[in-house]
């Protein structure tokens, strides 16, 4: 069986689906079936792209400037070459939506009459559809809603993410199956907690965007120290200072306007910012962080949330995300969006003592060792693929 994995580009600063494409094409790979991820390639990224590893072949595609809504005519050529010189079991897996390039996938597909699956990989949620709203509604006529209802299944990362797509009247099975995450052994054996006595640490990672809530962040911050518990000073906490990380790449500037709202919180003494992390780098700040913080409008899965617990962090992020696990595994927390509710749950987070707070995190490194492996999302998604070939049953997490 050979999967084609389809997506717009494999650079870091693109977020969550670079990291989740190549890593379930190189466990899907790492089964015996023959894995190919073909993308775009920016020539003026700053950084090199993720190609997956292991058996998997991949081909970029140059795409001058950066220019994501155009679809060089290399992409389209190079897409029905790989499909026309393919075995007869193959289909494509095709990630995103809106652009071109996932444009082109579903045409080329129906031309050549081959299954294709669809990742969306969080652009149908509602905070998704909303930004940019005009341009999207625009799109989802012209093209995209057509594009999707013509996938023989969707893909979805949450049960959350499987309702959205079926409010919005796509009637396809969807198979139900979280991403993974990917940890070093030194990862798995490290110990948790920051290793500054006297200075305890709150770490946001991912892309400095409005979606992911950092305005919220910083006001819930100012909140807590007007507050008298924004000493933290408290009996449980002790002397401990508190300070916060932020470490991401910037996107369209929504880094200056956070350090704007900063200065004018005067805030500069607790938030330092680490810029786009390497993965040796980012390792590192999970290993000595005390809390995780996720402010999130929206996500469709969150992969750093599983990073961090996997570290043994514990976790505060929002229903934006669709992580309900940290409340029913004692992990951490899932609030509502929103300033108030992020500021109580990191007050409450910063008042525990440390031991509890670690006891939270080694329980939510079990929960993503037992359930949140890129083998077992790999096994699942192979068996959604043979059902769509016929050549295996239904699996009972297609809804």
């Amino acid at each position: 069986m050979k999967i084609l994995y389809t997506i717009a580009d494999l650079q870091p600063e693109s977020g969550g689906p670079s990291r989740s494409v190549s890593a379930l094409a190189a466990a899907v790979g790492n089964l015996g079936n023959e894995a190919e991820v073909l993308a775009m390639q920016y020539t003026s990224g700053s950084n090199a792209p993720m190609v997956p590893p292991g058996p998997v072949k991949t081909t970029l595609v140059p795409n001058p400037g950066r220019q994501k809504f155009r679809c060089p005519p290399a992409f389209k050529s190079a897409l029905s070459r790989t499909l026309l010189l393919a075995p007869r079991s193959l289909l494509l897996h095709d990630n995103g939506l809106w652009l071109p390039t996932n444009h082109a996938a579903a045409v080329v597909c129906g031309e050549l009459k081959l299954p294709r699956i669809v990742s969306p990989r969080g652009m149908l949620t509602q905070w998704a559809l909303r930004h940019k709203g005009w341009k999207k509604r625009l799109a989802w006529q012209v093209y995209q809603r057509r594009d999707l209802q013509s996938a023989q299944v969707l893909h979805a990362t949450s049960q959350q993410e499987a309702r959205e797509f079926r409010e919005l009247g796509l009637t396809q099975p969807i198979a139900v199956i979280p991403n993974g995450v990917t940890l070093s052994p030194e990862v798995r054996e490290s110990e948790v907690g920051s290793q500054e006595a006297e200075v305890r640490t709150i770490l946001f990672l991912g892309r400095i965007h409005p979606i992911k809530g950092l305005m919220n962040l910083v006001a819930a911050w100012a909140a807590i120290q007007k507050s008298e518990v924004g000493s933290q000073k408290s009996e449980a906490s002790g002397p401990a200072r508190w300070r916060v990380i932020v470490a991401g790449g910037d996107e369209n500037g929504h880094l200056a306007e956070v350090k704007a709202e900063i200065k004018k919180q005067k805030l500069e003494n607790s938030f330092e910012f680490a810029g786009e992390v390497a993965d040796e780098a980012k390792w590192d700040l999970y290993r000595n962080a005390d809390l995780f913080v996720l402010p999130t409008h929206s996500e469709n899965f969150g992969i750093v949330i599983a990073e961090a617990l996997a570290c043994g962090v514990p976790v505060i992020t929002t229903r934006g995300t669709p992580w309900e696990d940290l409340t029913t595994h004692h992990c951490g927390w899932w609030v509502e969006i929103g300033t108030e509710p992020l500021a109580g749950a990191l007050n409450e987070a910063m008042k525990l003592p440390d031991e509890e707070r670690r006891a939270m995190g080694l329980r939510g490194r079990k929960l993503v060792e037992e359930n949140y492996s890129w083998s077992s999302a790999a096994k699942k998604m192979v068996a959604v693929y043979q059902w769509m070939l016929e050549s295996g049953p239904k699996p009972e997490w297609v809804v």
